[in-house]
């Protein structure tokens, strides 16, 4: 048995000692992070925790209070004037909610196929989303009025003025979803967008070489890739639906006959025109509680798949 030479014998390993872990980049993200968490906990958590406990409460007006219970929200299931602003919210999301994802859709795409001015239409396209709905709301008043520009152009052709402001309960939502559209659909239209950046052009390529027209490569590749993007539009855009106040309160002013009288629209009033803090709160919590319902059921239905 012959012996290693010492000289070539492995050296012996020696027992590894841990560095401290450099917590210089951790602590720097936090401070970044914190003072929008701050303002995050102060003026999200702390008011919506402070709603749901003002709900079993009659609050008043110079602060004082008494416990109620559920004696609220036993109000507000046999309340005639939420009902049906409820069902009125629900009728205004149903045109919205398609029409804003579809008009987004239609926009992002095309920008996407853009070879030349993408920067200047999308900034063209984005530019009714900083403005306020209360300007927003009038300026389509004056284009939806009886002399404005929409009736004035149907006299012009002999057609009879329609009442988009004082008709039925549809002719006025679906008028109201259309400005609501005009004026908020570049937000989701950019989020749409990047989306869209985010497919391989290799898979749509692969479907034009094996003989898939437009409208197919968008419905069975574009789409289907698309899917966890356009889930996160339809609940942001569902959340808007039900948050709606500002158009409403300028152009109509929950009329005629409560035929645009939304949820938030029943919160101001009994909030801020009745000052029956308590049963405002009772209506926020619905309203909460609501879209979060909904909310998963779009979960259930549009993205099933993790994202």
């Amino acid at each position: 048995m012959t012996s290693t030479p010492a000289a070539t014998r492995p050296p012996a390993s020696r027992p590894r000692t841990r560095r401290p872990a450099n917590t210089t980049g951790v602590w720097a993200g936090i401070l970044f992070v914190l003072p929008m968490l701050v303002l995050f906990v102060v003026f999200r958590f702390v008011p919506s925790f402070g709603a749901i406990g003002m709900s079993f409460t009659d609050y008043r007006l110079n602060g004082d209070f008494e416990v109620i219970g559920f004696e609220n929200y036993s109000r507000l299931v046999s309340d005639p004037i939420f009902r049906n602003a409820l069902v009125t919210t629900l009728i205004y999301a149903a045109f919205y909610v398609p029409l804003i994802v579809v008009v987004s859709m239609f926009t992002a795409v095309v920008l996407d196929k853009l070879v030349w001015g993408v920067g200047f239409f999308r900034g063209a396209l984005f530019l009714p989303y900083v403005t306020s709905f209360v300007l927003a709301g009038v300026i389509w008043y004056w284009i939806y009025s009886a002399d404005g520009l929409v009736n004035g152009l149907l006299q012009r052709w002999q057609i009879d003025a329609v009442p988009f402001l004082s008709g039925n309960q549809w002719q006025v939502l679906g008028s109201l979803s259309v400005v609501s559209v005009w004026r908020g659909f570049g937000y989701s239209m950019l989020i749409l967008l990047a989306g869209l950046k985010t497919i391989p052009t290799e898979l749509t390529e692969a479907a034009k070489l094996d003989g898939a027209n437009a409208v197919q490569r968008f419905f069975r590749v574009t789409l289907p890739l698309l899917r966890p993007v356009v889930f996160f539009v339809v609940v942001i855009e569902t959340i808007a639906a039900f948050q709606v106040f500002d158009t409403v309160y300028v152009m109509t002013g929950g009329g005629p006959a409560r035929a645009s009288y939304s949820l938030v629209y029943a919160l101001y009033d009994e909030g801020f025109k009745f000052f029956d803090f308590g049963y405002a709160a009772t209506i926020g919590v619905a309203i909460f509680a609501l879209v979060f319902v909904i909310s998963i059921i779009q979960r259930r239905l549009l993205d099933r798949d993790e994202t």
